[in-house]
């Protein structure tokens, strides 16, 4: 089975591109839907980050909400740090056992983890492939604004704290861009995926 990260900035895209290659016959993992799952009641990063950043992070009922979670490590790179230190290894654990999984139903197959911070992390060392997804900072900027419902300055306070994609593209075997239209940026998907099929043919 081939291996392949995705990864991109702030409303690069990457989330449209992955559902593409998923369309196209690749398995899709979403290291951000993995990361919430451990932190649900029960999951195995719960009960440290519950203890680590104290009451506050809980709701009634005691689920963490990811919002208050997130102010807690907002603009304080060392307290996200320590939030990654108790959720990344259990994140990475269960990235290996799905594509373990995937890889005895599907050998020839191709499977795909979309992760935000792929390359930051140094996880992209465990794929065989990396694609970076990518658009101006302009783009960035409306598409985040419109999606996530934020101001011009929340977005750029966002993207100054990220790798900038340049930084990204030299870790990339493949880039696509999707300042185009979505056939554009599908047309490039393909592209993309026809590659790597022919690696693993």
């Amino acid at each position: 089975m081939l291996k392949v990260g995705l990864t991109g900035g702030l409303a690069s895209g990457k989330s449209f591109v992955g559902q593409a290659l998923a369309a196209l016959g690749c398995h899709l993992i979403q290291a951000d839907e993995l990361g919430h799952e451990t932190l649900l009641l029960g999951g195995e990063a719960y009960a440290d980050v519950a203890r680590e950043f104290g009451p506050g992070i809980l709701n009634e009922d005691g689920t963490i909400d990811r919002k208050r979670l997130a102010a807690e490590v907002f603009d304080k790179p060392e307290r996200l740090e320590k939030l990654n230190q108790l959720v990344h290894p259990h994140v990475f654990r269960r990235e290996r056992e799905l594509m373990e999984t995937l890889a005895k139903c599907d050998q020839r197959g191709v499977v795909v983890v979309e992760a935000a911070i792929l390359i930051e992390t140094g996880n992209y060392k465990a794929f065989d492939r990396v694609i970076v997804v990518e658009c101006s900072e302009e783009l960035q900027i409306e598409r985040a604004m419109k999606r996530d419902h934020l101001d011009r300055e929340q977005v750029l306070a966002r993207l100054r704290r990220q790798m900038p994609l340049a930084e990204k593209r030299k870790f990339a075997d493949y880039v696509i861009d999707t300042c185009g239209s979505k056939e554009e940026t599908l047309l490039r998907v393909r592209d993309v995926y026809e590659a790597l099929r022919r690696i693993e043919a």
